[in-house]
C-alpha cells in the first residue's frame, strides 16, 4: 500500500481554550491509539489536505518530536459549516495482525451492456477490508468486461487473494443500466429478428 510522511508536535496543553488556540495557528490536533499508549500531537493542516483530500488509502508515517509511528487513518472530524478539519484520529498498525482500512475501487474494462447502449454506473467507491499490513492493496480493481444490460456486480462476487471483505455482501458495487436507447435497440433488434424468420417460417409451411 501508499505512504505518506506526516510530522506532528507533542501535546501537553489539551482543553478546549488550547484547543482553539491550536487550530487558529494552523495547525489541527491528532491523536493515535491502540496497539499501545495514547498520543495526542498536532499536525499542520496544510500537511493533512494530501491525506485526507484523496480517494486513496494510505499508510501513514508519523514523526512526533522524533517519535516513530506507522497508522491508519481511523476517523476525521469536519466543522459542520466550513468543512475545515477539527481533529483527527489514527490508529497505530501492529505488523502481526490485521488492519482494517476502506480501501478505493477501481473498474476495469468496457462492459458488454455499454456498447449495447446501456448506461454504467459505480455505486460503491471505497469497500472495507481487512488484512495484514503486508497484503494491503492500493486499490481493488474489478474486471467488468463481461458486466451486461441490466446486470450488476454485488461486493459478495468480489475476491481477493490475502483480503477479507468487510463491507456487507449486498452492496451493490456496479450496475448497467438500461436507457432508452438500449430498449429501443433491442426492440429493433428482436423485431429484425421475427421478420428475418417470417420467410423461413412460411416456406416452411409450404412444404
Amino acid at each position: 500500500m501508499k505512504t505518506i510522511d506526516l510530522k506532528g508536535s507533542g501535546r501537553v496543553a489539551l482543553g478546549k481554550d488550547n484547543t482553539s488556540k491550536l487550530r487558529k495557528s494552523g495547525n489541527i490536533p491528532c491523536v493515535i491509539y491502540g496497539n499501545g499508549d495514547n498520543i495526542s500531537f498536532a499536525v499542520e493542516e496544510a500537511a493533512l489536505h494530501p491525506l485526507v483530500y484523496t480517494p486513496s488509502a494510505y499508510l501513514v508515517n508519523i514523526d512526533i518530536d522524533g517519535r516513530k509511528e506507522v497508522a491508519v487513518m481511523r476517523e476525521l472530524q469536519f466543522h459542520p459549516v466550513s468543512d475545515a478539519i477539527l481533529h483527527v484520529d489514527f490508529y497505530r498498525i501492529d505488523h502481526s495482525k490485521p488492519i482494517t482500512i476502506d480501501v478505493p475501487v477501481a473498474l476495469e474494462g468496457s462492459p458488454e451492456g455499454v456498447k449495447l447502449g446501456g448506461k454504467l454506473q459505480q455505486l460503491t467507491r471505497k469497500v472495507k477490508i481487512s488484512a495484514l499490513s503486508q497484503h494491503l492493496p492500493d486499490v481493488l480493481n474489478v474486471d467488468i468486461t463481461t458486466l451486461g444490460l441490466g446486470k450488476s456486480i454485488f461486493v459478495g462476487d468480489l475476491s481477493f487473494e490475502n483480503v477479507t471483505i468487510l463491507t456487507p455482501k449486498s452492496a451493490v458495487v456496479c450496475a448497467v443500466k438500461m436507457t432508452r436507447a438500449a430498449i429501443g435497440a433491442a426492440a429493433s433488434a428482436a423485431a429484425n429478428a421475427s421478420t428475418s424468420a417470417s420467410p423461413a417460417a412460411s416456406a416452411a409451411k409450404k412444404k
